[in-house]
């Protein structure tokens, strides 16, 4: 994802991406097909709504502090637009979604989504 330049962001939806296959896979072998598509499901909503968020925030140009404040809460609010639309989708197409599957992973890559702020960016290192 060169496309996105901020580290952590980049690092976190790294992250998801794996948790979400790889949960994908525990649950095909431990409960069946419908989960495993559920859960990779619930896992795509939040690690799509997060590369929106990557790509608004990577696009930021400005540099005050009010600028930097904007672009974070336009991008926040389009993240939760697209999650709204995504968990609505989800449910409305997918007949045999496995509700525990999908909420549960999708809350867990919500919160991977937050450890950003434990991944250090040595990019921007005084030297």
């Amino acid at each position: 994802m060169p496309w996105i330049r901020n580290k952590p962001l980049h690092v976190v939806i790294r992250w998801q991406v794996l948790f979400t296959a790889f949960i994908a896979l525990v649950c095909w072998g431990v409960f069946g097909l419908h989960e495993a598509i559920s859960g990779f499901l619930g896992g795509m909503v939040s690690v799509i709504s997060s590369i929106v968020y990557a790509l608004i925030i990577s696009r930021h140009k400005g540099y005050t502090a009010g600028g930097a404040i904007r672009t974070a809460l336009r991008a926040e609010a389009v993240k939760i637009v697209v999650i709204i639309a995504l968990l609505w989708t989800v449910f409305a197409v997918y007949e045999e979604v496995n509700a525990n599957a999908f909420i549960g992973v999708f809350i867990i890559t919500v919160i991977i989504f937050s450890m950003a702020l434990f991944v250090h960016d040595d990019s921007k290192d005084i030297k």
